[in-house]
């Protein structure tokens, strides 16, 4: 879920480089932060949060497949 994350943030952003995710892990559910840099924060997020809202779907949609619950958190 971590590469599928990157992936998606830095296809969007101006700076892939400033793209970051960090990933906790406990029992059956994993909490990925996404840091991007600050000009690019409207593009992931979208009008009224509706681009972060999608990302947030393919990636729980993803780890159904594992039968893990994700958290996506945009810092």
């Amino acid at each position: 879920m971590k590469e599928l994350l990157e992936f998606i943030a830095k296809s969007m952003v101006s700076e892939p480089d400033a793209v970051e995710v960090k990933e906790t892990e406990s029992g059956d559910s994993v909490v990925l932060s996404l840091h991007v840099a600050e000009g690019d924060m409207g593009k992931v997020i979208g009008k009224q949060g509706r681009i972060a809202k999608a990302i947030r779907t393919v990636v729980k949609a993803a780890a159904s497949h594992e039968n893990k619950k994700v958290t996506v958190d945009i810092v």
